[in-house]
């Protein structure tokens, strides 16, 4: 069989590097890839990432399963344009995506359904989004309403800091469309965990755990950032926190988006905050994998991930078992010079240690130029490492990363210390 990944960042090489070990697998393409995914022999890439052209591609080639892997196609509909033509596709529709598109549609869908949530109003004009922030205090959250890669949430510990933020997206439009709405939310305490399951319209297949590190340096300071290391499983999440989870979080989402005439299909993120009592409310919905939080769980998952999607686009999720590597897995994401504000492209990248059964690197915005592979994007790699505590996966990454040379590079020093500390 041959299949279809779209997207070209550091998930899309893991969920490529992962249906390539399938025995049935021809090939695996990926639509448009990165520098990691050219130089796998069992991958190639496809210089295209406009979702109609993308469908005559899989036409002609005999396509028999695309994987989406970024928000951006989805939200654009390349789920339904694929649908259109007979194509099997595993995503969700451009109006089930709303989830992940627009933070306005997920909040009121959530108060509709009685999912747990922080409290939220939703601002267009800015002199009441201020006044609000007023009346409210900090800290206080600040969402743009659209897709913004990431960089739309502020965390405002201060009212200035508030102000700000509702000043760069409403009136100095500076996420442009994706900011002519903001959603102001409730502050909620505690620690953050990825929650992601697979979704076949009806029955969901929960993927392993994990946790990220969304700040850029040491001690969870700095920036936001996509998310600079994750690790799985997360020990947070105990085995009655996963049944919370699923009950009062996961399936009246795939229920309530049935009953709305929009039935869910494709990956569903649920980002937790989890408080010491043990209550969790829903951060935000993704529609997709995590970025870096693919990685680590693609390293575990030991089923033959082609099998899992094809029930997946089949409508028969309650058909299979998951199976996973004991071991936890631990990613350190290696960003470029500049990263988050300004990445620097075009820095050589030198001495990737050759992949192991403990230790394998995922490439992110990385190409191939004059020969060379060079950075190109903001976050470069993420490698992996694999051991049997949570200090053992760190241990077999941080080594594979101490080898890696490039100009500029940044990454954390400490990816995985809550599970050391708990």
């Amino acid at each position: 069989m041959k299949v279809l990944v779209v997207g070209s960042g550091g998930r899309e090489h893991a969920l490529a590097w992962k249906i390539a070990q399938s025995s049935r697998v021809q090939m695996v393409y990926v639509a448009p890839g990165n520098g990691g995914t050219e130089l796998d022999p069992r991958l190639k890439n496809v210089p295209i990432t406009e979702p109609g052209w993308l469908a005559q591609f899989a036409i002609k080639e005999g396509i028999g399963l695309t994987v989406v892997g970024p928000e951006t196609p989805l939200a654009a509909g390349i789920v339904n344009i694929f649908r259109e033509h007979g194509l099997k596709i595993f995503g969700p529709t451009k109006e089930a995506a709303q989830l992940e598109s627009s933070k306005d549609f997920a909040k009121a869908f959530m108060k509709r359904h009685s999912i747990p949530t922080a409290d939220y109003e939703t601002f267009a004009d800015a002199k009441a989004a201020h006044d609000y922030v007023n009346r409210k205090g900090a800290p206080i959250v600040i969402k743009a309403d659209g897709l913004a890669a990431g960089k739309g949430v502020v965390v405002a510990m201060s009212l200035d800091e508030a102000h700000a933020a509702i000043d760069a997206m409403l009136s100095d439009n500076k996420l442009g469309d994706a900011g002519a709405r903001v959603v102001i939310e409730d502050f909620l305490d505690g620690e953050e965990a990825s929650f992601i399951v697979m979704v076949d319209g009806q029955n969901i297949l929960p993927l392993a755990t994990s946790q990220d590190h969304k700040r850029l340096k040491d001690n969870d300071e700095g920036p936001n950032t996509g998310g600079m290391g994750a690790y799985s499983p997360a020990p947070i999440v105990t085995p009655s926190i996963h049944a919370k989870v699923m009950r009062e979080i996961i399936q009246p989402t795939v229920q309530g988006m049935a009953k709305d005439g929009i039935p869910f299909t494709g990956f569903l993120y649920a980002g937790l905050m989890i408080d010491k009592q043990g209550q969790v409310k829903t951060l935000e919905f993704n529609c997709r994998m995590g970025d870096p939080e693919t990685q680590p769980i693609m390293a575990r998952l030991k089923t033959d991930f082609l099998t899992v999607a094809e029930h997946a686009v089949n409508g028969t999720l309650d058909k299979i078992e998951l199976e996973w590597d004991r071991r936890t897995a631990l990613g350190v994401v290696m960003a470029a010079a500049g990263y988050p504000e300004s990445p620097r492209k075009g820095d050589v990248i030198h001495d990737i240690p050759a992949e192991t059964a403990d230790c394998v690197t995922f490439h992110a915005g990385t190409t191939i130029a004059d020969g060379n592979l060079v950075t190109s994007g903001g976050r470069v790699l993420c490698v992996v490492g694999l051991g049997d505590s949570v200090r053992m996966a760190q241990r077999a990454a941080y080594q594979a990363v101490d080898k890696i040379q490039f100009n500029g590079m940044q990454f954390r020093r400490d990816i995985g210390w809550r599970a050391i500390k708990r």
